[in-house]
């Protein structure tokens, strides 16, 4: 078998994990039992030892076809030929959030629906267990199979006949037109209570009730403008990146899926990050999702609560909240098509990042705007934190884009930490609440007239990426987002121009140029960054440019999958680069389709 494109996965999950499905019926990537655990299946990061589950017809040519069922995460995939039509229905039962974890079954259940002819169907079933560096002991077992490794126990069940082979377990059978077969693979601790036995009575049942469990969940959705498709798409999406027992929200469920084929820009996306905290809250408070808001909003103050006194937050998080997240790269993996080195972990959690200060305090005024008055105790650990910044704010850092080639006087984390100020005034006077409001005034002023001064290049007439630097930024972007500048204020509107002769190709924006911009100590080149070109459109809707900012988003639409999910990146031919699917697109499409939608409505109305 061969690499399948990122772009050829749809996802599947129960609020604990996922796994990602190809086009040809393959789980190439599921970590068990939760999002940050050792993978089971990581054929996605190496074809030959990485591990896989797949079932498909055997019909040489055979042409798929994916979608979801309609306004769930319940999976589709179809394998067409004149011989015959099989469906396969992918789906992860969602549980009640009772008892201990450990104690919690994860369940991926398969349905194979035969649709027309008698076709052949074969399953291998070939874990991988931690990341590929134990094979499983694989035993046949009254009703099914079980493995057994590294402390953890998977069962497969199904109606088949299953043999042992190649150090997994396969399968074939011969499918007909109304035949229907459930196979289900379990993890269970310990290993011997995994289930060997599952009737079809209890697959529909399992069906019907996650079906059931999508639609409850996406009818509290308040969106009802244009693109509700896409909308509804991304917000299911981030509803399968939300880890249940914390409100936490992973920025992608996957790890080291390149931003080049072949490159080294190889990251670990399985954690929460500080800074989607804003964007989040925004994305879900909009359009009705106000308990998944209030999740992520304890997560978020329980983060707060945690720091000790004179030290600032960090860049990201466990989605169980712990601290340390240290990198270890594994040898032993190829990565997708190639691209060395596979990283577990992520050492930017050490690094200083400084706007993160401002997403978070933006976070907050959204909450408690939109959502519920913000407690005591959080606003007297917020003050604290913001102590912390005005103490801190005129360091260099590693900024947003998490630069590995040395700290930098960033213009966007001056003008976040701006906005930590700016917001925390506005909670403390909307609230009555007793503040510091002179010490915070004086160094928000402060910012601010140092970022126009020292931020803003007259020779290149736009606010550059850092102090002295004379390159553009896509997240200079947010700058009318965050309200720091006035949508049409003439630098900014410079700004905007700059930033679309230099950054942007085919509407398609990069978040800097590597090659020119501040050292980021990688320099290899990189895809355009989906969030950056949902913040061009946000910032030329608030310009007023609105038939420009339409277009952009409608080719926008033309980059996603054929599931309507999005990597983290574009590649130069349209393809899906780096991890995958990531939140901060999703969350990014969110925000600039609610933003334009309603300036269309507004522009439609009478004088």
């Amino acid at each position: 078998m061969a690499y399948q494109p990122i772009e050829n996965y749809g996802v599947i999950g129960d609020l604990h994990t996922v796994a990602l499905v190809s086009m040809d019926g393959s789980i190439d990537w599921c970590c068990l039992p939760h999002f940050d655990s050792p993978s089971v299946f990581a054929a996605l990061l190496d074809d030959a030892k990485g591990g896989r589950f797949r079932i498909a017809p055997v019909l040489p040519d055979a042409r798929p076809q994916q979608m979801y069922l309609p306004d769930t995460n319940v999976l589709i995939t179809r394998c067409l030929h004149p011989d015959g039509v099989v469906e396969l229905i992918d789906f992860m039962p969602v549980q009640a959030e009772e008892g201990p974890d450990e104690t919690r079954r994860h369940r991926i259940v398969r349905c194979v629906n035969g649709v027309r002819g008698a076709v052949p169907v074969r399953l291998e079933c070939r874990p991988a267990l931690d990341y590929a560096r134990v094979r499983p002991e694989v035993s046949l077992r009254a009703g099914g199979v079980l493995f057994q490794g590294a402390g953890m126990g998977l069962g497969l069940t199904g109606p088949a006949e299953f043999r042992v082979a190649d150090g997994g377990a396969v399968a074939e059978f011969t499918l007909r037109a109304g035949e229907r077969k459930f196979f289900v693979l379990e993890q269970a601790q310990p290993p011997e209570a995994c289930c060997l036995a599952f009737s079809r009575e209890e697959g529909e049942e399992s069906f019907r009730a996650t079906v059931e469990f999508w639609h409850r969940w996406l009818g509290h959705s308040a969106y009802r403008g244009r693109w509700r498709e896409m909308v509804n798409r991304s917000a299911l999406t981030l509803k399968l990146l939300t880890y249940a027992p914390t409100g936490a929200i992973v920025a992608a469920p996957t790890t080291s899926l390149p931003e080049q084929i072949g490159g080294s820009r190889n990251w670990d996306y399985r954690y929460t990050w500080i800074r989607d905290a804003s964007f989040t809250l925004y994305g879900l408070l909009r359009i009705g999702f106000t308990k998944e808001a209030e999740a992520f909003m304890r997560w978020i103050e329980a983060r707060c609560r945690e720091v000790p006194p004179g030290q600032g937050l960090q860049v990201m998080y466990g989605i169980d909240g712990r601290q340390k997240l240290d990198e270890e790269i594994l040898p032993h993996l190829e990565g997708y098509r190639g691209s060395r080195p596979v990283r577990v972990g992520n050492d930017a959690y050490r690094q200083l990042q400084l706007d993160i200060y401002g997403e978070l305090m933006d976070a907050v005024y959204l909450y408690n705007k939109y959502g519920e008055p913000i407690g005591y105790d959080l606003l007297a650990n917020l003050e604290r934190l913001l102590e912390w910044v005005m103490a801190h704010w005129e360091e260099p850092d590693e900024g947003i884009w998490e630069v590995r080639g040395g700290r930098q006087r960033f213009v966007f984390s001056r003008m976040m930490c701006w906005v930590a100020l700016e917001r925390a005034m506005r909670i403390a006077r909307h609230r009555g609440l007793p503040a510091p409001y002179g010490r915070w005034r004086q160094v928000r002023d402060q910012i601010y007239r140092e970022v126009m001064q020292r931020g803003w290049s007259e020779e290149r007439r736009a606010f550059v990426q850092s102090y002295g630097s004379s390159y553009v930024d896509a997240s200079l972007l947010l700058m009318p987002l965050v309200k720091f500048m006035g949508p049409t204020d003439p630098r900014m509107l410079a700004t905007l121009e700059r930033i679309q002769e230099e950054l942007v190709t085919d509407s398609l924006v990069y978040r800097y140029d590597p090659n020119a911009s501040a050292p980021d100590g990688i320099g290899e080149h990189e895809g355009t960054f989906s969030m950056c070109t949902f913040w061009l459109v946000e910032c030329l809707t608030r310009a007023g440019r609105l038939p420009e900012a339409r277009l952009i988003f409608e080719k926008m639409h033309t980059y996603a999958n054929h599931l309507g999910l999005y990597a983290e990146e574009i590649g130069p031919a349209g393809e899906a680069l780096g991890n995958f699917p990531q939140a901060f697109t999703h969350l990014a499409l969110i925000s600039a389709a609610f933003n334009l939608d309603r300036a269309l409505d507004r522009r439609r109305e009478p004088d």
